[in-house]
């Protein structure tokens, strides 16, 4: 499984990026999908899940309510569309797979992950 992330950028607090991963190899609609992050000097950190299908999703605290996670199956790609971007936003933003069926905080097993893109929100 080979995963690779785009999307990330510079921008202000308030504006909105979205994150594009798309998998090279294996059977995208057998893995759920989901999004970590890591900031400078903290531990990596659960952001979004999608399930295998799509219809079912999870969100960290700070995430519910201003970013969204999505699929598409066909294009072998996951998103997430972040608004209302903070200063605390910041960091290298991962895409990961797991062949539960839905990828969650507390997901142990993971078949990949990318190589991360940065996202930095200026105040």
């Amino acid at each position: 499984v080979q995963l690779a992330e785009s999307g990330g950028g510079l921008v202000q607090t308030g504006e909105s990026l979205r994150l594009s991963c798309t998998l090279s190899v294996g059977t995208f609609s057998s893995y759920s999908m989901g999004w970590f992050r890591q900031a400078p000097g903290k531990e990596r950190e659960f952001v979004a899940g999608v399930s295998w299908s799509g219809r079912g999703t999870r969100y960290a605290d700070f995430a519910q309510g201003r970013f969204a996670i999505s699929r598409d199956n066909a294009n072998n790609t996951v998103y997430l569309q972040m608004n209302s971007l903070k200063p605390g936003d910041t960091a290298l933003y991962f895409c990961t797979a797991s062949t539960e069926p839905m990828m969650h905080a507390g997901t142990q097993a993971f078949s990949s992950w990318g190589q991360g893109t940065q996202v930095t929100v200026s105040s």
